[in-house]
């Protein structure tokens, strides 16, 4: 299994890390996680291209999550694209619905298959997925892909996420700010580490990077080692991961 990160970056742009997505691909599948602003841009840079993206999964409909979700559906149908597969949490219907309401010529140019998923087992893209209900100001969704990858979407750090994550080879978790801003709906680098302490992850990949972040990535593993001592390092925008 390969996972690229299109982006590790916020709803504040840094002008090197892109809004939120993820590739999850193996020989025969894909599916592309979140669809932030940049994310259509990153799937060319990739190699991948948006032609190959036919199932977006959606953690929640922040708009640092979904801003490239339109934009992706009008590249697939001028490229003669005719199916895009939609999932996510309760709403994902009333979003995409809303989305077209307002930009009616997109209205039956693809064949859209839309879908709302809850905290469970269920498939996408032939993937067999798990999902878990995170801590954020909305419904959120952690995603678990077998023992190869878990995706933490936007949440607080907690341990009911970090049992869901256990044995994961990857865990990618929200680390957005250093521990001296006062945050919630997001962990900081201490409160993470103590929830991931006594945990087998193969590694821990830190993601939804805001600017307050810049400069400070070795005081924040540092915080985090005070606790859990395993391997902990930065995602970077177009940086793939080959799990076996």
């Amino acid at each position: 299994m390969r996972v690229t990160f299109l982006g590790t970056g916020s709803a504040i742009p840094t002008g090197e890390r892109f809004q939120t997505g993820l590739l999850v691909q193996d020989a025969e599948r894909t599916v592309l996680v979140d669809c932030g602003a940049g994310v259509l841009q990153r799937l060319q840079q990739s190699g991948v291209g948006f032609e190959a993206v036919s199932s977006v999964l959606l953690t929640h409909h922040h708009l640092d999550h979904v801003s490239d979700l339109l934009p992706l559906m009008k590249a697939r149908w001028l490229a003669g694209e005719e199916h895009l597969e939609v999932v996510g949490p309760q709403g994902t219907k009333a979003l995409v619905d809303g989305l077209l309401e307002v930009h009616e010529y997109m209205q039956d140019r693809l064949e859209l298959r839309v879908r709302e998923v809850v905290p469970g087992s269920f498939t996408v893209a032939d993937f067999d997925v798990e999902a878990y209900e995170t801590r954020h100001s909305l419904p959120c969704l952690a995603y678990r892909f077998g023992d190869y990858v878990t995706f933490s979407g936007d949440t607080e750090a907690f341990a009911g996420l970090a049992n869901f994550a256990d044995s994961s080879a990857i865990l990618i978790h929200d680390c957005s700010f250093p521990d001296d801003v006062d945050v919630s709906n997001h962990p900081t680098p201490s409160e993470l580490g103590q929830v991931l302490e006594g945990h087998e992850i193969g590694r821990v990949y830190l993601s939804h990077l805001y600017p307050h972040t810049d400069g400070r990535h070795t005081e924040m593993r540092e915080s985090i080692a005070r606790h859990y001592d395993g391997d902990v390092r930065f995602a970077e925008d177009l940086q793939t991961i080959s799990i076996e």
